[in-house]
């Protein structure tokens, strides 16, 4: 019995003396990590982080370990650790600040979701302010909006990604500002507009009337009263079309003051016109309608920051380079984008077919498609660049048969019937657009064709062939002529001019209803 007590004495001991030992070993280690010897204390802080059933220290040694291993730029190994933790002692009390570290090293790494799914776990009243300082800081490093709306759609009451878009979306220009959404970041999470918004959109001033300037070639000199039609008739169309606007505007109680410039298509007259101390005063600018008469109109505009319609008529981006230039013409970008939309929403099969011409407004146009396209989950499962040489390869790609019925009629194709949903055709150019539109009638299914509003002024393709192959067009100018709108306009029209309007006096008529409308406003 002696012998049994002198050996339970002995283990009990032994297990004192370990234990001041680890305690020790344990002060000596915390003494290193406070006197910022980190090094030295990831070497004292190793042997405590393995279990035994004397050591009370195993997850407090693990978590300044990982800590030490954090101040000296090894994030991955502090991360290790604190996943370490975390697997072998999911209990432990300190489990909040374990995640909040993780939380750090997450965003460290630029794995921000990872980094916000951990933080949802930090809900210890006393890291909520350290916890709110870390997500400012990381993601207010973002510069892709993009980035910071997918954030949001995850974790829609992250007040911090709110903040960070907000910051973003306020330094962008004001005409490219996205305003409601900054409106809504502002009411929803009570953000302060003035500290985050850099570039404020200007507030809209009202007034009873506003001037419209044109600044167009009416070429006043050489016309006479005679019905010939003249050389710049477009331009005098585009002008009755704007009077007969102004006219019904005033009615609804929007009036326009409509001050006509000839400019004879002369850079220098331009130069001339702009000088003048009125033009200062219009409220917007439609014109000139030529490349070479733009460039002093939109330094002008620039200058005096009035809104400038420059050729209402064209698409051509660079005619709207900076903040008071404006497109009336979706440009072939736009067509693009608006087309891949269409074929996303209406087309049931979600795979196609991409044409496009040589020209660059015919590149711009495809790869904005596919580009969108791809985002909308539609599959381009080919795009070519279509030339004279190799126009012959649209009519081999659609039309090579594997399978024919008695009378030699194609039965089956290389490409199989209805396994194509779709073909965007990105170019005005006939020999194109004709070949894709008789495969398609050749094969007699059920792919859709999408093309441009151009193909309308080719008489070499009967309109019945359209139809029957299922094209759509990309049809900005598009005028339903049995519209409330249009009849009441070309009953107007009528009226006052005695013919039909035509497509320039439509065009003059309405980018004048639209800026009247947008003032109004």
């Amino acid at each position: 019995m002696s012998k049994f007590l002198f050996l339970l004495l002995f283990v009990v001991s032994l297990l004192q003396a370990s234990a001041q030992d680890f305690h020790k070993q344990f002060k000596q280690a915390k003494d290193l990590y406070e006197g910022k010897q980190y090094s030295a204390a990831m070497a004292a802080f190793k042997p405590l982080t393995v279990y035994d059933q004397a050591n009370p220290f195993p997850e407090y040694a693990s978590f300044y370990y990982a800590l030490s291993a954090n101040q000296l730029g090894y994030g991955s190994v502090a991360k290790d650790m604190f996943l370490q933790i975390k697997k072998l002692y999911p209990t432990w009390d300190q489990m909040q600040e374990v995640n909040y570290w993780l939380t750090k090293l997450y965003f460290d790494q630029g794995d921000i979701f990872q980094a916000l799914k951990v933080a949802a776990t930090v809900t210890g009243p006393s890291l909520q302010t350290g916890l709110t300082e870390l997500k400012r800081y990381y993601l207010g490093k973002i510069t892709d909006s993009e980035t910071l709306k997918m954030v949001l759609e995850d974790y829609p009451e992250e007040r911090e990604a709110g903040r960070a878009l907000l910051k973003i979306l306020g330094q962008q220009p004001a005409h490219l500002q996205e305003t409601s959404m900054m409106e809504l970041l502002i009411t929803k999470f009570n953000l302060p507009r003035e500290k985050l918004v850099a570039v404020e959109a200007p507030k809209p001033v009202f007034k009873d009337t506003y001037r419209v300037a044109l600044l167009m070639p009416f070429l006043a000199a050489t016309l006479d009263p005679s019905p010939v039609v003249k050389r710049n008739q477009f331009v005098l169309d585009i002008y009755d079309g704007v009077k007969l606007a102004a006219d019904s505007l005033r009615k609804q109680g929007i009036n326009l003051e409509i001050v006509a410039y000839d400019n004879e298509r002369s850079p220098e007259l331009t130069r001339k016109i702009l000088a003048q101390p009125e033009l200062k005063s219009a409220d917007v600018i439609v014109g000139p309608l030529f490349p070479e008469e733009a460039k002093p109109v939109l330094e002008f505009a620039l200058t005096n920051q009035i809104g400038t319609l420059v050729n209402p008529a064209s698409n051509t981006i660079d005619f709207a380079p900076h903040p008071f230039s404006f497109l009336f013409q979706p440009s072939h970008e736009t067509l693009g984008i608006r087309s891949a939309e269409w074929v996303a929403e209406h087309v049931r099969r979600k795979n196609c077919l991409v044409y496009y011409g040589e020209t660059v407004k015919d590149s711009v146009m495809a790869f904005a498609f596919i580009k969108r396209a791809l985002e909308l989950g539609v599959k381009v499962v080919y795009a070519e660049e279509v030339h004279k040489e190799n126009s012959a390869g649209i009519l081999t790609n659609l039309v090579s048969a594997t399978e024919y019925d008695e009378w030699k009629n194609p039965l089956q194709f290389k490409l199989k019937k209805d396994s194509l949903g779709s073909i965007f055709v990105a170019s005005d150019n006939e020999l194109i657009y004709s070949k894709v539109i008789n495969g398609v009638e050749t094969r007699k299914d059920s792919i859709v064709v999408i093309g441009q509003e151009t193909w309308l002024t080719d008489t070499s393709i009967d309109y019945a062939k359209f139809e029957r192959t299922q094209v759509s067009l990309a049809a900005p100018n598009y005028h339903a002529l049995n519209s409330p709108a249009y009849t009441q306009f070309r009953k107007k029209f009528i009226q006052k001019h005695g013919l039909m309007p035509g497509e320039y006096a439509t065009l003059g008529y309405e980018v004048t209803m639209m800026l009247g409308q947008f003032f109004s406003k």
